[in-house]
């Protein structure tokens, strides 16, 4: 058992029988009063963020987590499969572990954390940025590249994603995995 005096960002502990990672901290000492800590932390499971207070030398459960990159193979039914590309040992993710579906392709490299004590993965981490082909979307009309306007563009995974009038199909172009805004256009 660890105290708060232990906290910084990006340590993963275990409150309330749920995997937190603490995403920012501050030590606080009033004036009057005893110390205590503030914290933002995101439940892994969910990513649900909350904001937490723990009184200065309360007792916290520090949970060692890895993070190790896969690369995505494919889909089947359910799950996704990924593979250790240093060991080549594949592991069967549930769809829900992962943030963006939606995003993922054939052969992309993503970061999986672990629970180090029981080999069990937690959250898939897809890169920050995608490179992705739009497979369809609306013509647009010459003269409407001033505007701000955006319209809806599927991409080569099947991803819906809004992008601005000048994009035509067969362009590729750059996204935003976390948002999923249209980033910029990429040249060839």
């Amino acid at each position: 058992m660890a105290t708060t005096a232990e906290i910084r960002n990006g340590l993963c502990i275990r409150h309330n029988e749920k995997l937190f990672q603490i995403i920012e901290f501050q030590h606080v000492k009033p004036g009057k009063g005893p110390a205590f800590v503030r914290t933002k932390m995101r439940q892994i499971e969910s990513g649900k963020v909350i904001d937490n207070t723990f009184s200065a030398g309360h007792k916290i459960e520090i949970v060692r987590i890895e993070n190790r990159e896969y690369q995505y193979l494919y889909q089947e039914s359910d799950d996704f499969i990924f593979m250790n590309n240093e060991t080549f040992e594949q592991v069967n993710i549930p769809n829900k572990m992962v943030e963006k579906p939606d995003f993922l392709q054939e052969g992309m490299i993503v970061n999986i954390l672990f629970h180090a004590e029981e080999e069990m993965p937690l959250v898939v981490e897809l890169p920050m940025y995608i490179i992705a082909e739009v497979t369809y979307t609306e013509p647009g009309v010459k003269g409407d590249t001033a505007t701000n306007s955006l319209k809806p563009a599927t991409i080569a995974t099947g991803a819906e994603v809004r992008v601005p009038l000048f994009i035509a199909n067969g362009e590729i172009i750059k996204i935003d995995t976390r948002t999923g805004v249209y980033v910029e256009r990429v040249k060839n």
